[in-house]
């Protein structure tokens, strides 16, 4: 489960890096605190 949360946290901050570089600050800032929320030092899923 931890892999899949790092996998998934992973591609979370991508697509808000990409948003981030491409204009969508808003978009890009709340998928980059999705991702921290939800990657294994994150608060979201205590697994």
């Amino acid at each position: 489960m931890a892999s899949l949360l790092w996998i998934l946290a992973a591609a979370v901050a991508l697509f808000g890096v990409f948003s981030l570089m491409s204009g969508a600050v808003v978009t890009g800032i709340v998928l980059v605190v999705i991702a921290a929320l939800i990657g294994p030092a994150g608060t979201i899923l205590h697994v």
